[in-house]
């Protein structure tokens, strides 16, 4: 049970913060032009494709006690990143942005314009028009999209055993804990939390397939 309840720790974490930056880099691309803006929305999806062993070697290289991010920490607040569940938070997070980020985006460009004119004719800010227009007709896709990046981060494995490592009861999550079952010899250990796994990915699937659906039936 350890390792699913830090799985869900870990996975709502990262499900936060990727939704987060996701929303905010999503909307600026779909609203925005400007020079390089394909270049940006390839390295904003480059951790969908990129192998995640890879992408958590990135990740070392910039948050561990010799990188820049993990060097500043350490140096300013004592904090070490590398072999705790706030790394693994990190390393899902970053893993399952993309599908917030693609998501969002579709959303945001989906949201017709003249509801966002008509509010700024009748004297919202940006910010308000941002609010109460655009997020309300947006939020099934940005939810369909956390939904999904919620069980990417469950199931994320390369990039979290890179950077977190597996320390049981403390970094190790239910993609690490099956291969270990596995490699242990502890078939039943690892059919269960196999099964675990799936019924909540299933679940998550369904629901956000549910979200994407149109609302109004022709």
């Amino acid at each position: 049970m350890v390792p699913l309840l830090l799985t869900l720790k870990v996975a709502c974490w990262a499900t936060l913060f990727a939704t987060a930056f996701g929303v905010l880099v999503a909307y600026a691309i779909a609203r925005l032009r400007f020079p390089g803006r394909e270049l940006l929305d390839a390295i904003m999806t480059l951790p969908m494709v990129m192998p995640p062993t890879v992408l958590g070697y990135y990740l070392l290289v910039l948050v561990g006690r010799r990188g820049p991010i993990g060097h500043w920490l350490e140096t300013h607040f004592g904090i070490s990143l590398v072999f705790t569940w706030q790394g693994a938070v990190i390393a899902a997070a970053v893993v399952a942005f993309p599908l917030v980020y693609k998501g969002a985006r579709a959303a945001f460009e989906g949201v017709e314009h003249h509801y966002e004119q008509a509010a700024r004719v009748l004297g919202k800010s940006e910010w308000g028009v941002f609010v109460r227009v655009t997020l309300p007709l947006a939020w099934r896709g940005i939810l369909a999209g956390a939904m999904l990046a919620f069980a990417r981060a469950m199931g994320e494995f390369g990039a979290t055993l890179m950077v977190a490592g597996s320390l049981p009861g403390k970094t190790q999550t239910l993609s690490i804990a099956v291969y270990e079952a596995v490699q242990a010899g502890k078939d039943d250990v690892a059919n269960f939390l196999v099964i675990v796994t799936s019924v909540v990915c299933i679940t998550i699937l369904v629901a956000s397939g549910r979200m994407l659906q149109p609302r109004f039936a022709a």
